[in-house]
């Protein structure tokens, strides 16, 4: 009986985080539907053109375009991450990097061949076909999201919604993507993780009690 509460709180969790994650994707759609409706967005020209304000920051984001994405992404992010979880003892957050980062990974290229939206014509970056949702971005907010589930903390947060936004910047700045591209990412890869969150949210929960006994 005394475990009850925190029963009914796990269980309460994982349908908010279930339900907002599928929202975010839902939103991600729209969004796209709203794209390619009105092809010509306004605040993508504008951003466009604004990004080559900051053109000293050029390496930083032809950094940011090897970290993010292809294979440093897909296969060293993922792996490394949860190597960290088994060497803490938590092999249920170990599952949980690999499985959000898969999630993640499938609901962006579901969503990108739904919409096939053209990239920037000045890209200086070589990329695949498909720039809505920024894939870069959404594996950005997929670890931000990983790693606020896993060690709840404000900094973490914080940490988390910088990645995110620096990621989203230097995906414009190289013109891989537009800027309502990054936003669609950031909805996905936060909303992808959610959902997968919701079906590891009892099984971290309990791992979690277990190491701080």
């Amino acid at each position: 009986m005394s475990r009850q509460p925190l029963d009914d709180a796990v269980i309460t969790r994982a349908l908010q985080r279930a339900v907002v994650g599928v929202l975010l994707i839902a939103v991600t759609v729209g969004l796209g539907i709203l794209i390619a409706w009105e092809a010509d967005i306004d605040v993508d020209d504008w951003w466009n053109g604004f990004v080559e304000t900051f053109m000293f920051l050029r390496p930083f984001s032809l950094a940011m375009n090897f970290i993010g994405g292809g294979w440093f992404a897909t296969f060293v992010v993922p792996l490394s991450g949860a190597v960290v979880m088994l060497a803490l003892r938590r092999p249920w957050g170990a599952v949980f990097v690999l499985a959000a980062s898969a999630g993640s990974a499938v609901v962006v290229q579901i969503i990108k061949a739904m919409f096939g939206r053209a990239r920037p014509e000045d890209m200086i970056v070589v990329s695949d076909h498909g720039s809505f949702p920024s894939g870069h971005t959404a594996n950005a907010a997929t670890v931000a999201t990983i790693a606020v589930i896993l060690f709840p903390r404000l900094w973490v947060a914080v940490v988390g919604a910088a990645w995110v936004f620096a990621m989203a910047f230097s995906r414009t700045q190289v013109h891989a993507h537009w800027f309502t591209d990054t936003v669609g990412g950031a909805l996905a890869g936060l909303g992808a993780a959610l959902v997968v969150a919701a079906a590891f949210t009892a099984v971290l929960e309990r791992e979690s009690e277990w190491r701080d006994r």
